[in-house]
């Protein structure tokens, strides 16, 4: 690690293939990528009474990745804030006589300074149930973990929101941002996120998958880097995992010269399911584990220190054109919303009477709706009820948010997901421009039927690109289909991952029902009722769990 002084009595250290940059702002230090703002959505009237007045002007200004400190008259750190993005992970801990604010806490730390740390088994029950927990409060008693837009003193241990996407949400009612200007906006945004990612130091890859979140990211992309170092794609055996002709048809439009890569075959196998979780959070990332080896070693051949992906694209640009989006326009305008073209196309485009979306649209409460189902394997906590703390904030804040909006937030946390370590991550700073704030704010102050257009999946997003995209793409109704590769591989692997689960630390805590997922982990089963998904993400939650029972097991 490369060690630099802030202060006498406090130091940073950093490591990875790109150390990070420290830029002063005020009495604050921002450690890592900062961006100033083209443009914000803010009010520009101060509030004399704010305390952080400073501070949330300070994250108008700027966007990136990065984590703020800000140290006291003798050099003592004494406040953190983590940008909105969350790309960079924010923990902060006291152990030994020391104060930590770390991205990560590496076994090696956690050995040497022996913190006071239980497993809060009551969240891990909850993130088990709903992935989205992982990323709200920690799995673990002890750190304390900083949700992206928070402040932290850490002097008086209280903390302060300064930003949350449900406030961004709320103005899309207000229609801040007019029909005529959408396609303008979101153009800008995605373009100042593209372009400030891609000023870096060391070589740059990026990814052409095939579909349209990945080509808008490369159509912006070329216009700004003509030196990219590797174009990368992806491809299956199936159909609708081999999506290399619109990949190719896009990199000839930019010039680009395409580097296919078969997906990796191998299954799983127990070092890989051990090696899932380095960090602090579960290694959901880290689930490709034999795909990102193979990426690894082509970006180390090219030199790539950054690849950049179109993640995230199918939650800020909404891929669901559904009745939710119905049921958004009828919050707004009331039973008016009836006279709206939108339903009629929505209808259309989801196979469905218009009387049943508006049925949808009147039943829907203001209630928060379940984002998904809990996986039927899953128990619950046999001690007690879930603790409520281990539900992310940005949901309990948009309880009242229509559904489409409730799902795009959600979409906005699933992100994070994406910024975990993977085999990737050590070989390259992976970066996700459609999940940085100026995109991620200018689709939130959308609503859901002005990106949609009232009509079909990511509709504005095909029109404000439209003319940087191949016909393909841009009329493409398929999306590209992993759910057989995976299967095929889970099933490979059964003979790992089976005892993996039933015979784990999850299944003694009572958290999964061992006979239900015994019935699951069968190849019959994964092949008439899937569910490669919700196994996966337990899996890796059991690697998480027995990784952190032997860190924080007592010595010896």
């Amino acid at each position: 690690m490369t060690v630099r002084t802030l202060s006498p009595s406090t130091w940073l250290a950093t490591s990875g293939p790109r150390r990070p940059k420290v830029l002063a702002v005020g009495s604050w230090l921002l450690v890592g990528d900062v961006f100033d703002r083209r443009r914000h959505f803010a009010s520009d009237e101060p509030v004399l009474e704010d305390a952080h007045l400073f501070e949330r002007k300070m994250i108008r200004r700027f966007w990136g990745r990065y984590v703020g400190v800000r140290l006291g008259p003798d050099g003592d750190l004494v406040a953190v804030l983590r940008d909105p993005s969350g790309a960079l992970e924010c923990l902060t801990w006291s152990a030994g006589g020391l104060l930590f604010a770390a991205s990560d806490a590496p076994a090696w730390l956690v050995a040497a300074v022996r913190p006071d740390w239980r497993l809060a088994l009551d969240r891990i029950a909850s993130a088990l149930a709903d992935p989205l927990n992982s990323w709200g409060a920690c799995l673990i008693d002890g750190p304390n973990l900083l949700t992206p837009g928070v402040l932290a003193d850490l002097t008086t241990g209280e903390t302060t929101v300064l930003w949350q996407p449900d406030v961004f949400a709320r103005w899309s009612e207000d229609g801040i941002i007019g029909d005529v200007d959408a396609e303008t906006c979101l153009r800008d945004a995605v373009d100042e996120a593209v372009g400030g990612l891609a000023r870096n130091d060391g070589g740059l890859a990026a990814e052409i998958s095939g579909g349209l979140d990945s080509a808008i990211v490369a159509g912006s992309l070329a216009r700004v880097r003509p030196d990219v170092a590797l174009w990368l794609n992806a491809y299956g055996i199936d159909p609708g995992s081999d999506e290399r002709s619109y990949a190719r048809a896009m990199a000839s439009l930019v010039g680009a010269r395409l580097t296919e890569v078969p997906r990796a075959p191998e299954p799983l196998t127990e070092a890989m399911l051990l090696g899932l979780t380095v960090g602090v959070r579960p290694g959901f990332n880290a689930l490709d584990t034999p795909n990102d080896r193979v990426w690894a070693d082509h970006l180390q051949q090219a030199g790539a220190t950054t690849l950049m992906t179109g993640k995230g694209g199918d939650a800020v640009f909404i891929q669901g054109a559904g009745s939710d989006v119905f049921s958004d326009l009828w919050r707004e305008r009331g039973a008016s919303a009836i006279l709206s073209p939108a339903l009629p196309a929505l209808a259309r485009w989801n196979g469905r009477s218009v009387w049943s979306l508006v049925a949808d649209a009147r039943a829907h409460d203001r209630r928060r709706a379940r984002l998904g189902q809990r996986p039927s394997f899953i128990t619950g906590l046999l001690v007690g009820e879930p603790d409520p703390t281990g539900n992310h904030p940005w949901l309990e804040a948009a309880d009242d948010l229509g559904p489409a909006k409730r799902y795009q937030i959600a979409g906005v946390i699933n992100g994070a997901t994406f910024h975990g370590a993977s085999a990737q991550t050590a070989a390259a700073d992976l970066v996700h421009p459609l999940l940085a704030q100026p995109v991620v704010e200018t689709c939130l102050v959308l609503s859901a039927r002005q990106l949609t257009q009232g009509q079909r999946d990511r509709a504005l997003a095909r029109a404000a690109f439209r003319d940087r995209l191949p016909r393909s793409i841009a009329e493409r109704r398929s999306k590209g289909e992993l759910t057989a590769y995976y299967g095929r591989r889970l099933a490979r692997s059964l003979g790992v991952v089976r005892p993996w689960l039933l015979e784990g630390r999850l299944a003694a805590a009572g958290l999964v029902d061992r006979p239900k997922l015994d019935g699951l982990l069968r190849e019959d089963s994964l092949i008439w009722r899937g569910g490669v998904g919700e196994i996966m993400i337990a899996a890796a939650m059991e690697s998480w769990v027995r990784t952190w029972e032997a860190r924080l097991a007592p010595r010896m």
